[in-house]
């Protein structure tokens, strides 16, 4: 019985492989590969069958794999070459595996990696078979699953070396040379800074100002008498531009504080002492407009002392000097102290090497392109200098003073228009000049890449918030649903949430006309900035929210329009044109573009749109109130319908109009009457001190004592209740 088996299984062998020939026969003339006859074994399977003392079992197995051995072609050979295999239970893992990938390496199908995926955060109507999963995710299935995970190895990465530009360490005392003093003049808004700078300058600087207010920096050089150059720096008052007045005092060197001798201490006051005192500036107070009889310099001294400004004659170290800018009165005395008051401060500066300064303003010229306001603090700038300032550079074409006139080089304490960047850097960047054009772009490229690191690091930090921030709410979804499998658990979401499928398109809409999207264009960076800032404090998110599209710098061109066309938004420009052919372009395509002078008529345009995009609220008036004083009820046909007697004792009622039911304070029923009657007659007006029956659109029994209210509805444009500040 035993050899019969035997002779069986023999034959099967035989069969199998000359069909495996067969097979790669075939194969070869498919793929024209070279195919060669299966040479048998010394040792016939026959013989091996039956001699059963011959059968070692390595002898058998290469015996029966000769007879399937075929064509091995150079993909199979690489299907071969497996990796060393892991530890039994081992998976290994790597950073963004996905769902199929993880699954592979566990050996397991892909609803096991769903199920496991419950109790994540995950929300898995979201979650398809190549959806990347977090690391901490990966480790947590593979845990749950009873698995150990170990890390792949990685390629490390090199580290980056840092061609960061850097300031040159401090200079010989013996090479220092004298600088005109920065002296910047702050104060608030109206109280005569720019008319004092101008009264020094001889200059109309004032009356080309919007509205008389100094809407970014000038940089100015005063000569006096005696032969001293003053660098001055006149910042704004406005609430709106408090970043432009710190910047201000970080590159100066002493602080002229204009007060009104008539208004006092007022709010950018206070601010402004504030900059000085956290740039540790020294402080002379010009008590302006004393020429106007309701002058009160002593006042204003006084009002100082409450916030640690103490004048000379109060025993204090702060110079007081009571000016009239308009009229010219005092002007030089105040110089005389500023002055003085630098000559005490020794400064000196190192005229040679490399360039080292600050940009106090950046603006577009269509003519000349980025074009920088500048104050030197180390070094010569000259013609041909390559410099760097935050994430652009610019190699020197030109060099303007503040009367736009060319110069050859900018010494220290200097102000100075630089033309030849590349782009516009921000106010406020430093400037540091190196050897050549390839070393500027090596910084660039440096700071560049810290910034995308750094912004890379803050959107894993929300990312990371905001999975936490929603992970109970989640896991409370998921146990309604626990008992089911991922399967069911998908068709029950899919049902609880198919009317919000349809819904969407309807959403869109209203969250689209609920959103105003801006396009913010200004002269310089610094009036964007201060835009910028005050769109910061919006906080009515709830009643509209505000988008910024784009801000830049420059007159309103086509891409601006394209922007807001395809935003639905609005252009608010601030001290910038807009040519005919743009608005003629703005208004065929129905684009809004504000153009201001002033910020503060700006934000007040802006608060008009707002409100604009606020949905009208439905407010009731009052036209006439009714007390019922009896009830009864009337048959018609077979339906008994309730009736009030009722008297108006105030206003009238109008049959036109909205009704409402109050009984006990509370509101029973709102619509419309079915009748109105005085006596037998129908009517439709009802006045004050008249009897009168009426009956509701709706069955409902009236209690003697309930007040009928006549209303009229009116629709009224809501205001945004966000409040900028001023």
């Amino acid at each position: 019985m035993s050899r019969g088996l035997l002779l069986r299984f023999e034959n099967l062998l035989q069969l199998r492989g000359a069909c495996l020939q067969l097979r790669a026969l075939s194969s070869r003339k498919v793929c024209g590969a070279q195919w060669k006859p299966v040479q048998l074994s010394a040792h016939p399977v026959g013989s091996l069958l039956l001699h059963p003392q011959l059968w070692p079992k390595h002898r058998l197995t290469s015996a029966a794999s000769s007879q399937c051995r075929h064509l091995a072609t150079k993909e199979e050979t690489k299907k071969k070459k497996k990796k060393a295999p892991l530890t039994r239970g081992e998976v290994e893992i790597r950073q963004k595996m996905t769902v199929e990938e993880l699954a592979q390496a566990m050996g397991k199908d892909i609803d096991h990696i769903y199920e496991a995926l419950l109790y994540t955060d995950i929300n898995l109507d979201s979650v398809e078979p190549d959806s990347i999963l977090n690391e901490d995710h990966i480790k947590m299935i593979v845990q749950k699953s009873g698995m150990k995970y170990k890390s792949a190895k990685l390629k490390e990465e090199k580290e980056r070396q840092n061609t960061d530009a850097v300031k040159r360490p401090p200079a010989d005392p013996a090479v220092l040379t004298p600088r005109p003093p920065v002296v910047t003049i702050l104060g608030h808004v109206d109280h005569g800074k720019t008319t004092l700078l101008d009264s020094l300058r001889k200059t109309q600087v004032a009356s080309m100002e919007a509205g008389g207010i100094t809407q970014h920096i000038g940089a100015f050089i005063v000569h006096m008498p005696s032969g001293e150059k003053i660098t001055f720096l006149d910042t704004p008052g406005h609430a709106a531009f408090s970043a432009m007045r710190a910047r201000g005092t970080n590159v100066t060197d002493i602080v002229i504080l204009v007060v009104a001798a008539e208004d006092g201490v007022m709010q950018q006051t206070i601010e402004s002492i504030q900059h000085a005192k956290n740039a540790g500036v020294p402080l002379i107070l010009a008590i302006n407009k004393c020429d106007k009889p309701e002058a009160d310099p002593e006042r204003v001294k006084k009002e100082l002392l409450a916030h640690d400004v103490v004048c000379e004659e109060f025993g204090g170290d702060v110079q007081a000097v009571n000016i009239s800018a308009l009229k010219g009165e005092n002007l030089m005395v105040l110089a005389e102290a500023t002055v003085a008051l630098a000559e005490m401060l020794e400064l000196k500066a190192d005229a040679t090497g490399l360039v080292e300064g600050t940009i106090i303003e950046s603006r577009k010229d269509k003519g000349k392109g980025p074009l920088t306001t500048a104050i030197i603090q180390r070094g010569t700038l000259r013609k041909g200098c390559v410099l760097v300032a935050g994430k652009t550079w610019a190699k020197v074409r030109f060099l303007f003073d503040e009367n736009g006139k060319a110069v050859d080089s900018a010494s220290p304490g200097i102000p100075v228009e630089i033309m030849g960047w590349k782009e516009s850097p921000s106010a406020g960047d430093e400037i540091l000049e190196v050897e050549s054009e390839q070393r500027a772009q090596e910084v660039v490229a440096w700071r560049t890449y810290v910034e995308q690191q750094e912004r890379m690091k803050k959107d894993l930090e929300v990312i990371e918030a905001k999975q936490k921030e929603h992970r109970l709410e989640y896991e409370k979804q998921q146990q309604k649903l626990a008992h089911l499998t991922w399967r069911q658990r998908k068709a029950a979401l899919y049902k609880a949430n198919k009317h919000l499928m349809f819904s969407r398109p309807k959403e869109r809409a209203e969250m689209d006309e609920n959103t105003l999207s801006l396009i913010v264009k200004g002269d310089v960076d610094g009036s964007v900035e201060a835009i910028l800032n005050i769109l910061d404090s919006y906080d009515c998110e709830d009643e509209c929210k505000l988008e910024i599209v784009y801000f830049g710098m420059g007159d309103i061109t086509e891409n601006d329009i394209s922007l807001a066309e395809a935003f639905n938004g609005v252009i608010f420009g601030f001290s910038v044109k807009a040519n005919e052919s743009i608005k003629k372009l703005a208004d065929k395509k129905g684009i809004k573009i504000k153009l201001h002078n002033i910020i503060y008529k700006l934000i007040e345009d802006l608060k008009d749109e707002l409100n604009s995009r606020l949905p009208p609220t439905v407010v009731e008036s009052t036209i006439g109130e009714a007390s019922v004083l009896d009830t009864f009820s009337v048959t018609a046909g077979k339906t008994r319908i309730p009736v009030a007697g009722c008297r108006v004792h105030k206003g009238l009622l109008d049959r036109k109009m909205k009704f409402k039911l109050i009984r006990n304070r509370d509101v029973i029923w709102k619509g419309c009457l079915s009748s109105l009657k005085h006596h037998k007659d129908d009517v439709q007006v009802i006045k004050t001190g008249m009897d009168c029956g009426l009956s509701l659109d709706k069955n409902l029994e009236f209690s003697i004592g309930d007040e009928i209210i006549c209303y009229e509805e009116k629709e009224v444009q809501q205001t945004t209740s966000w409040d900028p500040g001023f």
